[in-house]
Parts: structure tokens; sequence; C-alpha cells
């Protein structure tokens, strides 16, 4: 499964509805996105080195996923199909979306929007 921000944050918190879901998981990935922006949300934490130890942790223990030419063609595709149907969703998350299609790769995310997007499943808490 691919990890949304929220759900890197909510890691970050301890949130204990994630651990359940994390440990019936084989298979966890990184966007890249994702890292870069609970990167930039320590720039205004309070604890910026919990978070950054974290990120370090996750980093060495997932792989983290960059796009490729088959992704700039997923976000491509997922963003005609999502103005067709006069749906939106935030350019980073479609990002995320693009990669999860790529990866064949449910995302773990809290939002919704993900639920719009076809050949995509979010994994909520």
């Amino acid at each position: 499964m691919i990890l949304d921000t929220n759900a890197v944050s909510a890691l970050a918190d301890n949130d204990p509805g994630l651990i359940p879901i994390l440990a019936a998981t084989s298979t966890a990935a990184l966007p890249f996105i994702a890292y870069a922006e609970f990167r930039y949300g320590l720039h205004g934490s309070n604890r910026p080195e919990a978070g950054l130890r974290l990120l370090a942790d996750l980093a060495t223990k997932l792989p983290l996923l960059f796009p490729t030419p088959e992704t700039l063609e997923a976000y491509a595709s997922l963003k005609d199909y999502l103005k067709r149907k006069g749906l939106r969703i935030p350019d980073n998350d479609l990002w995320i979306a693009a990669l999860a299609r790529q990866h064949d790769m449910p995302i773990l995310s809290r939002d919704h929007h993900f639920d719009h997007v076809p050949e995509i499943q979010r994994i909520g808490w």
C-alpha cells in the first residue's frame, strides 16, 4: 500500500488505528510527494526532530516511489478522466494516485476524493 501524507502524519501522531492496517500488509511504499509534503510541514512544526526521525526511519524501511514515464502517462490519463467527469482532486494527490495505479497498490488515506479515481482502492481508518 502507498502511504498518503495524512497517513504519514498519523504515524507521527502514533494513531492506533494504523497499527492493524500496517500489520496486515506485506508491501508498503512512500511516494516522493508524501515525503515532500510531510517534510514541508516540518518547517512549521513544534517538533521537527521527531518528524525527521520518522522520515529517516520510513526511508530505510520503505521504497521511495518516484515518477517514471509510466507514472506520467497515468497522471495525464487520470487528470483527463477526472476533468471529463467534473471531479477534481489536488494535483499532489493525483501524483499519489498515478503511482498507486502504476504499482497496482492501494492508498492508505483519509481523503475520500481517492474514491473517485478509477482502478484505485483507498484504505481508510
